[in-house]
């Protein structure tokens, strides 16, 4: 198991960015949350068998922007986490 958060800039409030995130984290089976913060990044919290982790992480910051990801992200920062007991779903916030 593996989780990270993954900070997004860039125009990613406003454009479908979560709910995107949200389908391709149900797609590839993982738990966590996508959250617009105050200052206009996303927060993408995602918890799961390492790959698929990793195949979300490639999706959210390839620069190339992946077919369907809505906006443009500028800038990202990904921290990885110890796994948490009890996170079953992922959620938009």
């Amino acid at each position: 198991m593996k989780r990270v958060t993954v900070s997004v800039d860039g125009v990613v409030q406003g454009v479908g960015f979560r709910w995107w995130v949200a389908r391709e984290a149900d797609r590839l089976g993982l738990a966590g949350s996508a959250e617009n913060l105050h200052d206009g990044s996303v927060e993408v919290v995602a918890q799961g068998p390492a790959q698929d982790v990793d195949e979300l992480v490639r999706l959210l910051t390839d620069e190339r922007a992946p077919s369907g990801r809505p906006g443009v992200v500028r800038r990202h920062r990904v921290t990885e986490e110890e796994p948490q007991s009890g996170t079953t779903h992922f959620e938009t916030r």
